[in-house]
């Protein structure tokens, strides 16, 4: 769905507890949605003023709305009825249901109490869910039955359908490091790089970094780096259409070096150029100022 550029995208996400809230909300948190779960219903007037007060810095917005908050949902309907006199926001209601043999084996897996029978059987929760929720399920636009698919075909789904070029966004991000300054925490896949020879030990390398053309020369003229290249190219080449399959949004590839300042920064830099072509590659260089003075900030492919 796309607005024009006056318009807000507004998407409420409800529907059956266990059907997919928690996919839904992240899934359009990747999408770059500013999103808020569990929004009492009493305040989305005032939520909307702070959205129209944002200017442009809020115009895709997710909000989760559901019985968590029942005390307050009766205000939902009409906040509804406000909200389609609002001329700037692009509103739809997204309902998330399931059948109840799913939700309760989803109760059942998770050991969790469904919030309408805290100390009953989790069908009767269900039951009475599903008679409150029934008029708000006609009022969606979009109903999505989540029995039979999995959350990462869920998120597939939203992203086909909310995205504004309609393909899902997948993100490589390509990070150097030093092993002395410790391992990155946020990072999936991790390549040791200090079996090739070390900038380091040439005087006058010493204080540059591998984002200068002497150094990355340097590092990348050695049979042992082209080696390491073609492997571990062809090896990310393969997995990274297995990845964005699977759902992810984002894959951190991390390149250790022992400085995190000469070898890992120019492969880094080579990875996220090769790949640049075909997927959206960021690249950042967490420790380049460790060891030196001068300033290089991290730079985007």
């Amino acid at each position: 769905m796309s607005t024009g550029s006056n318009e807000t995208q507004l998407v409420i996400i409800t529907g059956m507890s266990g059907a997919g809230k928690t996919v839904a909300i992240q899934s359009f948190e990747d999408l770059g949605f500013f999103c808020v779960d569990n929004l009492p219903p009493t305040l989305l007037p005032k939520f909307l003023e702070l959205m129209k007060d944002s200017g442009n810095k809020m115009n895709k917005v997710a909000l989760v709305m559901d019985l968590r908050g029942r005390e307050f949902f009766d205000h939902l309907f009409k906040a509804l009825d406000d909200l389609a006199e609002v001329s700037w926001v692009v509103a739809q209601i997204l309902f998330l249901d399931a059948d109840d043999p799913a939700l309760v084996r989803r109760y059942k897996e998770t050991r969790r109490t469904h919030p309408l029978a805290p100390s009953g059987l989790p069908l009767e929760g269900i039951q009475m869910e599903r008679s409150l929720l029934e008029e708000m399920k006609g009022r969606a636009q979009l109903i999505y039955n989540t029995s039979q698919i999995k959350p990462r075909e869920l998120r597939e789904k939203i992203l086909t359908e909310f995205s504004t070029n309609k393909k899902p966004i997948f993100t490589v991000n390509v990070m150097s490091f030093g092993f002395k300054h410790g391992l990155p925490i946020d990072a999936d896949l991790v390549f040791d790089v200090r079996f090739l020879p070390n900038p380091h030990y040439i005087e006058h390398m010493r204080p540059k970094t591998g984002l200068d053309k002497e150094v990355s020369s340097y590092v990348l003229k050695w049979n042992e780096t082209h080696k390491f290249l073609e492997k571990v190219t062809d090896l990310l080449a393969f997995m990274l259409p297995q990845y964005k399959r699977e759902g992810k949004s984002q894959l951190v590839i991390a390149i250790g070096c022992t400085g995190g300042q000469h070898r890992s920064v120019a492969l880094a830099e080579y990875i996220a150029n090769h790949f640049a072509e075909d997927y959206t590659t960021q690249v950042s260089h967490r420790d380049i100022e460790k060891g030196k003075g001068t300033d290089h900030a991290n730079k985007q492919s």
